[in-house]
């Protein structure tokens, strides 16, 4: 089954566009220490340098390399959006499975809570904590992740009750398998596909967020940021660094978001053969 998905993906010029493009990024990101000519802490060199030998992109206000701090801000928000995909993607498929199974009170309580979730504003909930509580990263990651499993949630619990219903699970029950052992065995390995549509589809969310909040000054200051480095940049338009603060940050966070809407658009059409390019008459 999933050598079937894989093959397809692979045949997917979209999808290994956007796969290409991330992994571009996500090797620039975990190869920075090496890459980055300076340390993206120092703030010995001279205030808004022009793109050189020395300084690829030039130095900003304070007197930071831009290239080096454009890479380690790529690690930021590569790293910010997996984190953040892994934990909620594996919330949601392990809450929706158990629910479909178990039934009952259980099933209701935790979709009543995903509703909730659904109806507030996870944006502003960020907002509210970050302004606050000031918190670090790893907090920002698990609060963020506690609010956006819902959806994968409601999705896994649909295919598992649908799951349910196929005649090999019916007999692996019938002959005394344990929950655990159908969950694992039949159930989970066939929601391969909507844990990674859903895995890609809250990376890039995510992402999203945290340049969001970087820009509005509640991130981490301490932390190298893509949003961060637009907020400065935008300040400074007048003396004309657009060209070399401003637009290879841009670039760059729309370089990860386009490629992940690639490879979600790319995962949801072989998931939903309704999406097919070749079933377009």
């Amino acid at each position: 089954m999933h050598n079937s998905y894989l093959k397809q993906f692979k045949q997917n010029k979209i999808g290994m566009t956007g796969l290409i493009m991330f992994l571009f990024l996500s090797l620039l990101a975990i190869f920075a220490p090496v890459i980055a000519p300076h340390d993206p802490w120092d703030y010995s060199f001279e205030c808004f340098l022009p793109p050189s030998i020395d300084h690829l992109l030039g130095t900003n206000d304070i007197g930071y390399d831009i290239f080096s701090e454009l890479l380690w801000s790529l690690r930021t928000s590569i790293f910010f959006g997996i984190s953040v995909g892994a934990i909620a993607s594996t919330i949601g498929l392990l809450v929706g499975v158990s629910a479909a199974i178990n039934g009952g009170l259980y099933d209701i309580i935790v979709m009543r809570i995903a509703d909730a979730l659904l109806a507030i504003p996870t944006i502003m909930v960020l907002i509210l904590i970050a302004a606050y509580f000031k918190p670090s990263n790893i907090v920002l990651i698990i609060a963020l992740s506690l609010i956006i499993w819902q959806t994968t949630a409601r999705g896994a619990r649909a295919q598992t009750l649908s799951l349910k219903s196929k005649l090999h699970i019916k007999a692996a029950s019938n002959m005394g398998a344990s929950t655990s052992y159908i969950m694992s065995k039949h159930i989970l390995p066939e929601l391969f596909p909507l844990f990674a549509m859903g895995f890609v589809t809250k990376v890039r969310i995510a992402v999203f967020m945290e340049a969001g909040l970087s820009f509005l000054g509640i991130f981490d200051p301490t932390t190298k940021s893509l949003g961060v480095m637009m907020n400065y940049a935008m300040r400074y338009l007048y003396l004309d660094v657009w060209y070399n603060w401003l637009l290879p940050t841009v670039l760059s966070l729309s370089m990860i978001i386009i490629s992940l809407a690639l490879i979600s658009y790319a995962i949801e059409e072989i998931f939903d053969p309704r999406l097919r390019r070749d079933n377009i008459a």
